[in-house]
């Protein structure tokens, strides 16, 4: 399922849907992250300041793709990866 997202607490919103339908606990998944039971909460509540790398992760562990919907004029082009 494709959603939109407009805020960070629309990403938190779906954060905290999708852990509690997987049965997870915030210290569970916080801890399959490498991350505190605090940065989830933060994350769950839509808090900007987050480390963006902390909530990739967090969607990460919950299986969740992201995927970008670039505009058509930008050329094809790859992004740099280290």
């Amino acid at each position: 399922m494709q959603v939109q997202i407009d805020s960070a607490s629309d990403i938190g919103q779906y954060i905290r849907a999708i852990r509690k339908a997987q049965g997870l606990r915030q210290d569970d998944l916080a801890a399959m992250a490498g991350t505190s039971h605090v940065v989830l909460g933060n994350v769950e509540r839509g808090k900007d300041t987050v480390q963006i790398g902390r909530v990739f992760e967090l969607l990460r562990q919950l299986g969740i793709q992201v995927h970008l919907d670039l505009p058509v004029d930008v050329p094809q082009a790859s992004p740099e990866r280290p």
